[in-house]
This record gives C-alpha cells, sequence and structure tokens, in this order.
C-alpha cells in the first residue's frame, strides 16, 4: 500500500472552543467538519457538564471518529475540538487531542495549533523531576507546565507556563467551567472569536463560524489571552509585545478560500497573487488551467489579469482514501493520476497556462506537465503564486527537510528544465507581500520563513537538538 496525496506541504492543526450553548459538543463536531482541511489524521472533543470533562477522540476524519453514541456522551455547554496533521509528535491516537488531565485543581483540556522549538529541552528537564509524559507530542509540556504552576486560577497558570516556551501556538484550554483562547506574541498561526446568540466561539478559521451560522467577531490579536467564563469574555495582554509574524502561507495555501483571516478575504489575496503573478510573468498562451482545489483563485487572478480564458483542465477526484492498492502491472504516475485527470477537449493544440500555489519537491509538477503534454498541450507554462520555498518550517507546518526541496539547491531554470516545462515563474516575495497587504497595514508583519530562510524566533543553542529532529 501506498500514500496518495500530491506534492504539497501537509496541513496543520484546527481548533475550536465553544462557551454557553446547550450543545457545545454537537457545534464543535461542526465547525471540526469546516476545519477538516488543517488536519486529517485525528479528531477529538472534550466537553464539559459543569462538574467534570469527557472525552473523545480516534485516529481518522471527523465523520469517522463521532457517532450519534459518542456526541451524545459529550454532554454541557463548554467544549473544545481538535483536527490534526501532526508536525511533532508520531501519527498515533496517544497523541491525538485535546489533550486531558487530572491536577490539583481539577482537570484541564487543550487544543493546540502550532508547535514549540523548545519542547524538547523542557520535556527532558521534566523527565528529570519526575514528571511522566503519556505522548510524544510537544503541545503536552504545556500542560505539565500549567499542572505544576503555582498561580492560583487557569488564566495565570497558563500565563505562567507560556512564559517558559518559544515557538507558535494557537490554544483553545478549557476547565470545569470556563474557556481560554490564547496566541502566541508573533501570531504565527491564526485564532478567531465569533459569537451565536449568547454562546461564544473560537476557531481556527472563520469558515467555521459560517458553518454553524455564527457571526464572525474579530480575529485574537497576537500575545491576546481570551478568557470566557460566567461574566462575559475579558481580554488580557501578558506578554511583552514582539515584532508580528503571521504565517503568509496561510494566504497562500493553508486556509479556505471562504475564510477571513488577518483581517482579509482570503480567496481575494489569492486572486490578487495570481493578477501579480501575470504581471511578473506574462507569457503568450491560449488558456489558463489551475492545480485543482489550491490553485484555482490564483488562476482565476492571472486569467483575468492576462486577458486569457480560464478553464478546468485538470479535474481533481476528491473520494480517494489516503491509501490505495497499486496494480501489480505498473501505470505510468499512477499516484498522481488516481488524485487528477486531465481533460484532452480543454487542451489539445493549445498553449497552456498552469497556475499552483507552490512546488515542493518538484515530482508532482513534473507529472502534471507531462500529463498535460499527453492530453495535448502544444506548450505548458508553469506559474507558482508563491516564492520557491527553501526552508523547512518549524513553526507548525509539516514540511520536508531543507535537502528535500527543490528549490533550496535548484535555481528556477534548473527546476523548469526538471519540470519539463515550457516556462516556469516563481511570484516574487514583494509581489507576494504587496498582494498580502503588508504596506496597507502598517505594523501588521508575516512570517516569510520558508521563503527566506530567516526564522524570526531566533534559536538558542538548547533548540539546536529539536530543530534536528526535523531535518532528519
Amino acid at each position: 500500500m501506498g500514500e496518495v496525496r500530491l506534492d504539497k506541504f501537509r496541513e496543520e492543526c484546527g481548533v475550536v472552543g465553544i462557551y454557553g450553548h446547550p450543545e457545545a459538543a454537537n457545534l464543535a463536531y461542526l465547525a471540526l467538519y469546516a476545519l477538516q482541511h488543517r488536519g486529517q489524521e485525528s479528531a477529538g472533543i472534550t466537553a464539559s457538564d459543569g462538574r467534570s470533562l469527557h472525552l473523545e477522540k480516534a485516529m481518522g476524519l471527523v465523520a469517522d471518529v463521532f457517532s450519534e453514541t459518542k456526541l451524545r456522551r459529550l454532554k454541557g455547554a463548554l467544549a473544545i475540538g481538535h483536527v490534526r496533521y501532526s508536525t511533532t509528535g508520531t501519527s498515533q491516537v496517544k497523541n491525538a487531542q485535546p489533550l486531558l488531565a487530572g491536577y490539583l485543581r481539577g482537570q484541564i483540556a487543550l487544543a493546540h495549533n502550532g508547535n514549540l522549538t523548545n519542547a524538547e529541552k523542557i520535556r527532558h528537564d521534566l523527565e528529570a523531576q519526575g514528571s511522566i509524559f503519556s505522548s510524544t507530542t510537544d503541545s503536552e509540556v504545556i500542560v505539565h507546565l500549567v499542572a505544576r504552576s503555582r498561580e492560583p486560577n487557569l488564566l495565570e497558570a497558563s500565563v505562567d507556563a507560556l512564559n517558559q516556551v518559544r515557538g507558535a501556538y494557537s490554544l483553545v484550554i478549557m476547565n470545569e467551567t470556563e474557556l481560554l483562547g490564547i496566541r502566541d506574541p508573533h501570531g504565527f498561526r491564526p485564532l478567531s472569536l465569533g459569537k451565536l446568540g449568547d454562546a461564544w466561539i473560537l476557531a481556527s478559521e472563520s469558515c467555521a463560524f459560517d458553518l454553524i451560522e455564527a457571526t464572525f467577531v474579530r480575529d485574537i490579536e497576537p500575545g491576546e489571552f481570551i478568557r470566557i467564563n460566567e461574566s462575559g469574555v475579558h481580554s488580557f495582554f501578558p506578554f511583552p509585545p514582539a515584532p508580528k509574524s503571521q504565517c503568509i502561507f496561510e494566504y497562500v495555501y493553508f486556509s479556505r478560500p471562504d475564510s477571513f483571516l488577518f483581517g482579509r478575504s482570503v480567496a481575494g489575496i489569492r486572486k490578487e497573487l495570481g493578477r501579480q503573478l501575470a504581471r511578473e510573468y506574462p507569457v503568450e498562451a491560449d488558456v489558463v488551467i489551475p492545480v485543482p482545489d489550491s490553485g484555482v483563485p490564483a488562476a482565476l487572478g492571472f486569467a483575468e489579469e492576462a486577458h486569457l480564458p480560464f478553464e478546468h483542465g485538470l479535474i481533481r477526484n476528491h473520494y480517494v482514501g489516503r491509501t490505495f492498492i497499486e496494480p501489480k502491472q505498473a501505470i505510468r504516475h499512477f499516484g498522481v493520476k488516481i488524485k487528477l485527470n486531465a481533460i484532452r477537449e480543454v487542451l489539445e493544440g493549445k498553449r497552456v497556462v498552469v497556475v499552483d500555489d507552490s512546488i515542493v519537491r518538484g515530482t508532482t509538477s513534473r507529472k502534471i506537465v507531462s500529463m498535460l503534454r499527453g492530453a495535448g498541450a502544444t506548450e505548458v507554462h508553469v506559474r507558482i503564486s508563491s516564492p520557491p520555498t527553501i526552508a523547512p518550517c518549524y513553526y507548525g507546518i509539516d514540511t520536508p527537510t531543507r535537502k528535500e526541496l527543490i528549490a533550496s539547491t535548484h535555481d528556477a531554470e534548473e527546476i523548469r528544465r526538471y519540470l519539463r516545462a515550457d516556462t516556469l515563474g516563481y511570484l516574487s516575495l514583494t509581489g507576494l507581500q504587496q498582494a498580502a497587504g503588508k504596506e496597507n497595514q502598517g505594523a501588521t508583519g508575516f512570517c516569510n520563513a520558508c521563503f527566506t530562510g530567516c526564522y524570526p524566533v531566533s534559536f538558542t543553542e538548547e533548540d539546536q537538538e529539536q530543530l534536528r529532529l526535523f531535518e532528519n
């Protein structure tokens, strides 16, 4: 058996929190449906009935993990949920979230999107002091630090714990009676606040609010703690200000296009990426096609700016599982063809511009170019709506190692030859930043480390062992 996937970055994780709704777990379940694109390995929900917490989690998609029976066991007006794709820790149910623990002051549950760069050092120190870990995920470090804190309540204990960690985190944390939403001081990963009647909702993306008919209120700010309890919603900024480093790849690929993120429409920005790409790398062609699904908005923008027809020349099969049995008789490019198929009527005899959001290893892009030529395209011009990816992410995105990223060791012309494309154009970093609205948002900044190799959180010597784990 093999794994069916295109050559893409892996999604990170999605988190949701519900406070003050009699069907909190059911709403969390629906919200996780909307966030499924952020993680497909495991799903879980923890709910509170006001006295104790109950957890249901398992490996698999949201629809496979939760049954009516399981949801009925999740009683109460307070719940948090999580969908996971592993960036640290193996893909096992022990690493599925939310993480639930009992400690001196009761119970806590936590769901985390992001990655801690100093988790290994903290874990080693805690184990040396007698702590016993039940998972291999970095998120459990936060649970231990909260439980060990001498601060009198969940909010202050969480501040104490997070003062000891470095890296990226958007968190939802709950005990029996209250809900916290937290973004790290740099704001790497997104988190938003919504409202449904008298209930309050926290979610990684605003598309989760749309599904449950909640109203988007605002983004949680970098470094902000939101505390929701019977007295309402309270905002705290306990950390010193830090330069904003919001993940620009959320705009390029990760977030759903119908989300409103970092103050902007994701779909609108992706179209502008395509327009800017057409300005930077124009080409004489007959048709513009996207690599579905993530390449669609940028391809629309490219076609509009270039005054070229837009067509769906590649059709994606959405019903392929994570594994497949490959036929004994070899079929060329089987892994790509099982997910994508070219439409000869659209492509035959045409000079084709194919737009995608990124190139990672390059193997899938090469097969797509071959597929388009096999369907009769006379020229294939590859356009990428982001700069070359040259460095791995340490802030919650599962990227290949540096040596596996084709752009880290090859220039654009070498990549073009490898793809066997007629031309290749990457969006410039300046063009990406302009399209994402950096110049129009004043102090708002983005993390672009995957395109530059310049990481906004400096790494100490103690962090280096953790980083080496990513590179092996």
